[in-house]
């Protein structure tokens, strides 16, 4: 009798663990079909570029295009597939992300005459991780609903170091119930996927966040260019700061001054990184935004000023952090 009872337990407990396995193996090959589903990415960019290759590394494949065909030849290189226009990127896939310089390009991107909602197909997921007005994503929501489709804003933070290592922070905003479909992609491309508020609510934090990013690099490479000129070497005076309360993201990790470290636009003449002109970009958004909400940003609009002069004196393609170098000029002049 116990033997019999043993006998019916442990076929229980086999079926069990069999069923089991069964349901873990059917799990992981949905999620490896899910994998294999093709993935859209417009914009190749200094940003763009690792981001779809993070995509690759993670095993989906991508439909590529960029406006610049020099752009595509890596990922041609790849294996990827290359096409002629957003329309033909739309008509293949059903998830598509962008990450596009100003709000003409999205906007061209998306509704121009080959633009991605000329052939989107309905249920498809539009992700722009570029940086643009909110009301400019609030309009492209609109117009992607009509079309069935659903747009939502994941602007991007962290820099092209970030973008390579997929470490990126993504703020988002569109439709809660398809942020979890979103944080699938993302997550491929950054450690942070941060779910904002409904479409704009993205671009705002991302606004936000830049303008106090190049509130911080001046003051940085202000700090520094005062501890040089008092004698200190400027390793030295990065380590103090680092481990005092004036530490700050461009003092400890993007450090405006050749030589302080390695891996960082300044130890490569200015190259790479994010451009001085898109910062003025995002800083005129940032003003435009507090124009609209009648918000006091003094620094903000001394900030967007500096990087506005910089541009028009040789700096609109160097790293923003080529502020450092540019005051110095100035003190020379």
């Amino acid at each position: 009798m116990a033997a019999t009872l043993l006998l019916r337990v442990s076929v229980s407990w086999l079926c069990r663990k069999r069923r089991l396995y069964a349901e873990s193996v059917a799990l992981v090959s949905s999620r490896g079909m899910a994998s294999k589903t093709s993935v859209g990415f417009i914009g190749l960019g200094n940003m763009g570029s690792p981001m779809a290759k993070n995509l690759v590394k993670h095993g989906y494949p991508v439909i590529a295009y960029d406006v610049f065909p020099e752009a595509c030849k890596e990922f041609q290189e790849l294996g990827t597939q290359v096409t002629d226009s957003p329309a033909d990127v739309a008509e293949r896939a059903d998830r598509i992300i962008t990450m596009l310089p100003s709000n003409p390009n999205v906007m061209e991107v998306y509704t121009g005459t080959n633009g991605v909602l000329k052939k989107v197909k309905k249920g498809s997921l539009l992700i722009d991780s570029s940086t643009i007005d909110p009301a400019v994503s609030k309009e492209l929501a609109k117009e992607a609903e009509k079309m069935g489709a659903v747009f939502m804003d994941a602007p991007v933070s962290g820099g092209v170091g970030a973008a390579r290592a997929g470490n990126l922070t993504f703020m988002v905003g569109g439709v809660e119930q398809e942020f979890d479909a979103a944080k699938e992609l993302l997550t491929c491309m950054g450690s942070n996927v941060v779910y904002c508020g409904e479409v704009g609510t993205g671009q705002a934090a991302k606004i936000c966040n830049n303008m106090l990013l190049a509130i911080s690099m001046i003051g940085t490479a202000e700090t520094m260019n005062l501890g040089i000129r008092l004698g200190l070497d400027p390793k030295l005076l990065a380590k103090i700061l680092n481990m005092s309360s004036g530490r700050c993201w461009s003092s400890d990790t993007y450090n405006p001054v050749p030589g302080v470290m390695e891996g960082v636009p300044s130890a490569n003449n200015y190259q790479g990184g994010f451009g001085t002109t898109l910062m003025a970009k995002d800083l005129g958004l940032a003003q435009i935004s507090a124009t609209n909400t009648k918000t006091s940003v003094p620094l903000g609009s001394l900030a967007h000023q500096v990087y506005r002069i910089m541009c028009a004196k040789g700096y609109a393609q160097k790293d923003f952090s080529s502020v450092f170098q540019f005051l110095r000029e100035e003190e020379s002049l």
